[in-house]
């Protein structure tokens, strides 16, 4: 939809007086070099580097875009950047509000800008992940003949929200979390520029960290509660956003815990005794304190696996695949969305049956093989597929298990030195009864002596 009469004189106002917009909107870049991040989609010759100008045009002018990330990592702020940089028509429109008529009027505007003027348009399509195939297919004749260049924005996978058609028509670049340090130098910007809190305020750096930790790698939320609590900060007459001000602006604690230092461990560690002591809910507890911190859903998940074989083990064999494909879908979509899923495997092992026999019967084998209790292996053991085993008497009176119709043979598997150490004793907790059964009546059938 084409900016009317008065969107343009908000616009001209907001230019004009810009202390009455967000903060988050004063602080946009102006131009690609003040973009925080994203520094893998902004070197010479880009396609974002390109559609502001930089380069040719003609038969090898600029390809059209979709922008894939998560909320607040700069896909607006790029198609702002380019609005105001570009010597380019700009239209913008949002697949929530807009629809196939808005599309098509688009189009039409562009091609008569195109023929009449020579003025190429550039078509900024906010969360087209909300069109349908309809009316994304309304944009392929306009893209495939270049009528206009689309920067189409995306927070959901573009393979599943995307039709193919566009998708082969168009360069998708995919922008990546903030980091720390790319939001530290935006809230210091922030804090100092003409256009944001002119140093009206300062931020000690606890305050920092837990403001770190809101943002959640979101520039957006950043600077929302930055202003929030600045605004807070002043109205008490205080020079610096204390952290206690920030607390109480945005109703959410700081947690006490030092990604770094002896809490990372000690809160890590009472999650998993507290799931192998199955209270779910002090397990819960923890992980809620570990994910409120900002610690990486990975470390959680890693130790979650951990913990499937440590202390569960055999009493319930799904625990170690769950800890993995949780561990899978943390990697795959981060926080916070990864919440729910270590919410739901840390449940998971909390209540299962619990058992530490494969990890004792491991230790147990390998305190024996430090001690050098590891002889020869049997002969009949050895391999004896090459020429002259057979003259060394390898392979030589091994019985095919699969020959009897138990299918176990009563022949020595272990070295002399340790032929009867049984490690592994199995509890009879869960899943793992079985096993003990199993357990006892193939050691029977081995002939193995109770030692």
């Amino acid at each position: 939809m084409e900016p009317d009469l008065f969107t343009a004189a908000a616009e001209e106002r907001q230019e004009k007086d810009p202390a009455g917009s967000p903060l988050a909107v004063r602080m946009r870049p102006r131009t690609l070099d003040e973009v925080v991040g994203q520094q893998h989609l902004l070197k010479p010759g880009s396609p974002l580097r390109r559609l502001v100008g930089e380069g040719s045009g003609g038969p090898a002018g600029p390809s059209s875009v979709i922008l894939w990330g998560p909320p607040g990592t700069g896909k607006t702020t790029l198609a702002y950047v380019v609005s105001k940089a570009t010597n380019k028509r700009f239209v913008e429109l949002s697949a929530i509000t807009a629809g196939v008529k808005e599309v098509r009027a688009v189009i039409d505007g562009a091609r008569r800008a195109t023929g009449g003027f020579g003025k190429e348009t550039v078509l900024f399509l906010d969360e087209i992940h909300r069109f349908s195939k309809a009316q994304q297919d309304s944009l392929l004749p306009a893209v495939e003949n270049r009528w206009v260049t689309l920067i189409a924005a995306t927070t959901e996978n573009p393979y599943f929200s995307v039709i193919s058609p566009l998708l082969s028509r168009s360069l998708l670049l995919t922008l990546e979390p903030l980091t720390d340090d790319d939001l530290r130098g935006l809230l210091k910007r922030a804090l100092s520029d003409e256009r944001g809190l002119k140093d009206a305020v300062t931020l000690p750096e606890d305050t920092e960290d837990h403001l770190l930790r809101i943002a959640g790698g979101d520039a957006r939320r950043a600077l929302t509660a930055l202003e929030a609590a600045a605004g807070a900060a002043l109205d008490k007459g205080e020079p610096e956003i204390s952290l206690t001000t920030l607390e109480e602006t945005v109703d959410r604690a700081a947690v006490k815990y030092d990604r770094d230092g002896d809490q990372h461990y000690d809160v890590a560690s009472a999650l998993i005794k507290s799931i192998r002591g199955s209270d779910v809910d002090a397990a819960l507890h923890y992980l809620a304190r570990m994910i409120e911190a900002g610690e990486d859903p990975r470390f959680i998940a890693r130790r979650l696996m951990i913990s499937a074989s440590e202390d569960i083990g055999l009493a319930d064999p799904n625990a170690l695949p769950i800890a993995v494909a949780a561990a899978q879908a943390v990697a795959m979509i981060g926080f916070p969305e990864a919440a729910l899923t270590l919410s739901h495997v840390t449940i998971a092992l909390a209540l299962a049956p619990k058992s530490n026999a494969a990890t004792t019967a491991i230790g147990a084998a390998m305190a024996d093989v430090r001690q050098g209790l590891a002889g020869p292996v049997p002969p009949h053991l050895r391999d004896g597929h090459y020429k002259g085993a057979a003259k060394l008497g390898h392979a030589q009176g091994y019985v095919y298990p699969h020959d009897l119709p138990e299918g176990i043979a009563e022949q020595q598997y272990a070295p002399d030195d340790i032929k009867d150490r049984e490690y592994y004793e199995p509890t009879r907790h869960g899943g793992e009864a079985r096993y003990a059964d199993a357990v006892e009546w193939t050691r029977k059938h081995l002939g193995r002596k109770r030692s």
